[in-house]
């Protein structure tokens, strides 16, 4: 059975049964459980259901689509997420000077840092510069610019110039989209625009992107893979895909669940 196919019976098993587990799935199907959880991974990115631990339950929707917020993207591979931001973390030097953005990957990242770290950290995410202001060695500086409800984050001209006169050891980013052609994408111009600054700004850039992200391309452009130093992913992520990202001279790492 194709992929396709049984992610159309497993979202009909959800709309019918209101849950399902992993292990009965990995039975039914005949597949091995982490194959019906990266299913399960897709259909939630497509709305379809939400993940719980060991299975599944139905999305109730209304009559009018809410759009996802980043509070909800956070939920949306979020073991994936996790398991990047702890290989991210290898990168961050200690005593280095480092950007992180607003994305719900890094905001992982962010998480992952702990108190006893020395750090000078530049960010325009709210939440990642909460989640970092009470560390005691972490020397944390908010850009200002308008801010952007659904991701808390401030951008705009004025977050823009504020990075002009900045020089970075790395940038942590994560994008909506990445792939040969378009480079890293995402689905905000003025998001895009204060992220392509502070890879400019940096001597590194790393990108967090989950495996759903890889042959994907989104409204405005963030930078051609030429500017991309790492990018760190998921197992389960296409071969291919990361094997023509490798050819233009990233390093992809590839992280187990």
């Amino acid at each position: 059975m194709y992929a396709t196919e049984r992610h159309r019976e497993i979202a009909a098993a959800v709309r019918q049964h209101d849950r399902v587990t992993v292990h009965e799935l990995a039975t039914t199907f005949d597949v091995t459980p982490e194959t019906i959880r990266r299913d399960l991974s897709e259909l939630e990115r497509r709305g379809l259901l939400r993940r719980t631990h060991g299975g599944a339950v139905r999305v109730e929707r209304t009559s009018f689509a809410a759009p996802v917020t980043d509070a909800g993207r956070q939920n949306l591979f979020a073991d994936e997420k996790a398991a990047i931001a702890r290989a991210a973390l290898d990168l961050v030097e200690e005593d280095s000077t480092i950007a992180i953005d607003a994305g719900t990957s890094t905001i992982k990242l962010a998480e992952q840092i702990g108190p006893d770290r020395h750090l000078t950290v530049v960010t325009y995410s709210l939440v990642v510069a909460g989640m970092l202001a009470g560390h005691p060695h972490v020397s944390v500086h908010l850009l200002g610019g308008q801010v952007v409800a659904n991701s808390r984050s401030a951008v705009g001209p004025w977050t823009e110039e504020l990075i002009d006169k900045l020089t970075l050891d790395a940038v942590f980013l994560s994008v909506d989209g990445v792939n040969v052609r378009h480079g890293i994408t995402t689905h905000n111009v003025a998001e895009a625009a204060v992220k392509s600054k502070l890879m400019q700004a940096a001597r590194s850039a790393v990108v967090l992107a989950d495996s759903s992200k890889f042959g994907r391309e989104e409204f405005a452009r963030v930078a051609p893979l030429s500017d991309v130093d790492v990018v760190i992913t998921n197992e389960g992520v296409d071969a291919d895909h990361v094997g023509d990202i490798q050819d233009h001279g990233v390093n992809v790492t590839v992280v187990p669940l």
